[in-house]
């Protein structure tokens, strides 16, 4: 007969481990750092208790509010630069004095035009102030190029020709000549200015902004280390 086989110092025999199985309680999350609990933080806390990331938000909410507000020179430059419907009244109606006139059109267009400026140019002086890219910077300039697309086109508004169509017909009198109100009739106009501030601005960030250093050679053990290129 054959004894059985015994484990030495008496052992009984360990099970074979399932590599499929969970890992203990305890053994998995300490040995994996990046799953240490947050202490109870929420990811929005934690990045908020961040002093860099606080500085970053605020600035980008000052960036927001300057580029908003710039808004009312692109209205200035709009009432001033964008055509104007011409009208005619006679005792009864009003009417357009040239049918096939294309000023609407017009003043949609030297809107989308300028906003595409100032999107661009919004986004190339904050890049020069600050030199790098980051999420809060577009909001920023997107936010706030939207905000000022809006501002522009009441300021226009506000600044061109009175939208009392009828009172100004009986002011300047039958069968003469007087503008229209300034109109934007094509609302998608307002995302010209943050769009374009968006992409200048990661494509400014792409072709100067700062490059990430590049990670070093990882040395495994075994591998001969590499001698130093002989000058000569």
């Amino acid at each position: 007969m054959t004894a059985p086989l015994t484990p030495r110092n008496n052992q009984p025999p360990e099970e074979p481990q399932n590599p499929w199985a969970a890992p203990a309680a305890g053994r998995g999350a300490a040995a994996d750092p990046g799953a240490l609990p947050l202490h109870g933080r929420t990811p929005a806390r934690a990045y908020f208790e961040d002093p860099e990331h606080v500085r970053e938000v605020r600035e980008a909410a000052v960036i927001a509010l300057a580029v908003a507000v710039s808004g009312v020179l692109l209205g200035v430059l709009w009432a001033w630069l964008a055509p104007h419907v011409p009208l005619i009244a006679d005792t009864k109606s009003i009417y357009l004095k040239n049918t096939e006139g294309e000023e609407s059109i017009g003043a949609d267009g030297t809107f989308v035009l300028l906003a595409l400026g100032f999107g661009v140019l919004s986004a190339a002086v904050v890049f020069l102030f600050r030199r790098r890219g980051g999420i809060p910077l577009v909001v920023a300039l997107t936010a706030g190029g939207l905000l000022g697309a809006v501002l522009a086109w009441h300021v226009g508004v506000w600044l061109g020709p009175t939208e009392n169509v009828i009172a100004h017909a009986k002011q300047v009198g039958t069968g003469v000549t007087f503008d229209s109100p300034l109109r934007l009739e094509a609302k998608g106009a307002l995302l010209a200015w943050p769009v374009a501030a968006m992409l200048a601005q990661l494509a400014l960030t792409g072709l100067f902004g700062p490059r990430d250093p590049e990670p070093e050679a990882m040395e495994w053990p075994g591998n001969p280390p590499q001698d130093p290129p002989n000058p000569h």
